[in-house]
This record gives C-alpha cells, sequence and structure tokens, in this order.
C-alpha cells in the first residue's frame, strides 16, 4: 500500500489528459514532415549549382590546414578564411586562364605544322601514301585522303578563334559555378563546428554515430581532392617524361595537356598520348612511336589509374573491389564529377554500415547478458 505522502504528491503533479498528449505528437510529426520538405525544396534548388558547392566544401575540408595556420599567425578568421578563398580560386582560375590561352595558340602552330608537312613531299604525306595505297582497291585514292586531312589541319587552326569564343560564352556559368564554390569554402571554413552541432541536433541518429558520419565525410573529402589532383599531376608529369623520351615535340605543354585531361571520364590522357604516338608513325618515327604507346600504356594509364589513384583515394580499411567500384561505376553512371561524389558516397556507406553491424553487435550482447542460458 502507497503511503499517505506519496498520494499527496502524486495528486498534486499536473497530468496531461491522453487527447493533449496526442495533439502534441501529431503537432511533432507534422512539424518534423514540414522540415524533410523544407530541407528537400532547398536541395531542389541547390541543385543547378550542386557541383560547385560541393567541391567548395570538399575544398575547405582540403585546405582547411592552411586556413588554421593563418588563424595562428593572423588571430582573425575572417581575414584567413578570406585570404583562403581568394588566393586558391585565383591561382586555380590563373591556371586555366593560362593553359586555354597557350592551348588555343600551340593548337594553331601545330595544326600549321601537320598542314605543311601533308603536303607534297612532306612526311606525312609520305606516310599517308604508303598507308593508303591499297585503298586504290574500293577506288579511294591517297591524294584525296590526304587533301581531307589537309583540310582538317586548316579546319582546326581556322576555328580555334571560335573555339575560344564557345570557351568565353560558357564564362558565366563557370563563374557562377566559381562563386557559390568560393561561398561554400568560406561558409566551411568558418563555421564548420557550428554546422555539426546544428547537424547533430536535428538528425534522428545518435549524436556520436552522426559526429562519426561528419567526420568521415570531411576526412573523404580532402582525401578525394588531394588524390585526384594528386594523380592527375602524377600522370602529367609521367606523360612529359614520354614525351620526352619518345620526341613528341612540346614535351612540356603536352604534358600538361595530359593532366588536365586525366579529369575527362573514360577516355582521359588517351585523348593525348595516343594521337602522339600515331603523329609519331606518320612521321616516320616508329620507335619512338612504339615507347611512347608503351610508356602511356604502362606508366600514365597502368600506373597512375589501378596503383596511384585507389591508394591516394581509397580507404586503407576499405575493400579494393569497392575502391575501384567508387571510381569507375560513379565515373560510368554520373560523369566526370563522379570522380570526386563516388569515392565519398562509397566511403559513407561503408561507414554507415560499420556503424550499423557495430551497433547490432552490442544489442545482441546485451540481450545475451539480460537472459542468460
Amino acid at each position: 500500500m502507497p503511503s499517505i505522502a506519496v498520494v499527496r504528491a502524486t495528486a498534486m503533479l499536473p497530468l496531461r489528459p491522453p487527447a493533449l498528449h496526442t495533439a502534441v505528437m501529431n503537432e511533432r510529426v507534422a512539424l518534423g514532415w514540414l522540415a524533410v520538405c523544407a530541407v528537400l525544396s532547398m536541395v531542389w534548388l541547390a541543385l543547378p549549382f550542386a557541383t560547385g558547392i560541393l567541391l567548395g566544401t570538399l575544398m575547405a575540408f582540403t585546405l582547411e590546414p592552411m586556413y588554421a595556420l593563418l588563424v595562428r599567425r593572423t588571430g582573425r578568421p575572417l581575414l584567413a578564411s578570406m585570404s583562403t578563398v581568394i588566393a586558391s580560386t585565383l591561382l586555380i582560375l590563373g591556371a586555366l586562364s593560362a593553359f586555354v590561352t597557350q592551348f588555343v595558340t600551340r593548337a594553331v602552330g601545330f595544326a600549321d605544322t601537320v598542314r605543311a608537312q601533308l603536303h607534297s613531299g612532306g612526311a606525312l604525306g609520305a606516310s599517308m601514301d604508303a598507308a593508303t595505297g591499297w585503298l586504290g582497291r574500293f577506288g579511294i585514292s591517297a591524294a584525296s585522303v590526304t587533301a581531307q586531312l589537309e583540310a582538317g589541319a586548316g579546319a582546326i587552326a581556322s576555328r580555334s578563334a571560335a573555339l575560344a569564343g564557345a570557351f568565353a560564352s560558357g564564362a558565366f556559368t563557370a563563374l557562377l559555378g566559381v562563386f557559390f564554390a568560393m561561398l561554400s569554402m568560406h561558409l566551411v571554413l568558418r563555421y564548420w563546428s557550428r554546422m555539426v552541432a546544428s547537424i547533430v541536433l536535428i538528425s534522428p541518429l545518435d549524436p556520436e554515430y552522426t559526429r562519426a558520419l561528419l567526420a568521415e565525410f570531411r576526412r573523404v573529402g580532402r582525401l578525394t581532392v588531394s588524390g585526384t589532383v594528386l594523380t592527375g599531376l602524377a600522370q602529367g608529369l609521367l606523360a612529359t617524361i614520354g614525351f620526352w623520351i619518345s620526341g613528341v615535340p612540346q614535351p612540356m605543354f603536352f604534358g600538361i595537356a595530359t593532366a588536365l585531361a586525366s579529369l575527362i571520364p573514360a577516355v582521359g590522357t588517351l585523348l593525348i598520348w595516343v594521337p602522339a604516338g600515331l603523329y609519331l608513325f606518320a612521321t616516320g618515327h616508329p620507335a619512338g612511336a612504339i615507347v611512347e604507346l608503351a610508356w602511356g600504356a604502362v606508366f600514365v594509364v597502368g600506373a597512375c589509374d589501378y596503383v596511384i589513384r585507389p591508394r591516394l583515394v581509397g580507404d586503407s580499411g576499405m575493400p579494393t573491389l569497392l575502391v575501384f567500384i567508387a571510381l569507375f561505376g560513379a565515373l560510368e553512371v554520373l560523369g566526370l564529377s563522379g570522380l570526386i561524389v563516388g569515392p565519398v558516397i562509397m566511403s559513407l556507406a561503408v561507414a554507415v554500415l560499420r556503424l550499423y553491424s557495430g551497433e547490432e553487435a552490442r544489442h545482441r550482447r546485451a540481450q545475451g547478458s539480460a537472459n542468460p542460458p
């Protein structure tokens, strides 16, 4: 029997009617669904700039050590963040604009050289005569093929300005993406800890799990960006060495082109070193062509794509199969952005499965200790 004091204390507590409790629960559920709709609407509006926002966020993770160093030196987080964002953006845009300018100039010069060699007495003209002699059986003359190639080389030279104009016409969209990347980089550098606290507060997961997933996203994002950049630099360096050994003209220029081509889905660096090898064949340098094609296949593609890139981008705790699926599967599904998004998604998926398996193991151990045999 409960004591009189306990009965009186219980009677003095405010009781919530069942109907009021049900109404409060319904309001919470409705508010939760409204929050989900709000997040989905924000994501829908941000989709056109999703690539820029993601790249800005991942670059902020990558450049965070530089930002932290500037904060320690200056004691002014805003100045450190703005300096990091502006310096990195100017470096990237300056490098791209310089390469595009050089590419247009060198493309015109190279096309003129090819067109000159296609004339009678040129190295490419002689090679074309020898290679297309058998086409005469089908009514196709070597002269017509050479004329078509010469016209194509002239078209490349004459349309370089048009290509530059097309590049300039898309500059506004590119600059808009750069703006969102810069803004995302600044916000993540300054307020990442506050973002984590807000996400932990509204996340339905345990706070420990939410923090673990966000820490994994940060780690993988930093690793993915640095790995992709370092792989491109390694491919450009190795390709430059191969161009120099085999005798390709302007090896430094084509090495930079190879580094940038490494970001192109599927074909990538093959767009640079395969035509370079064919050019050496056509100009009467078969030994150099064989060296170039073998070097590109073994070192530029084999060593970089199958050894260096998985080691830089992949997780040491992730099976190799999942690493290759993350790289090449996302590249096939998402295109160019898959090189960045794929490893991030795969690593987060593996982290979720590890958290789930750990929680399930703890739950079963708890059940076993509560119900001993």
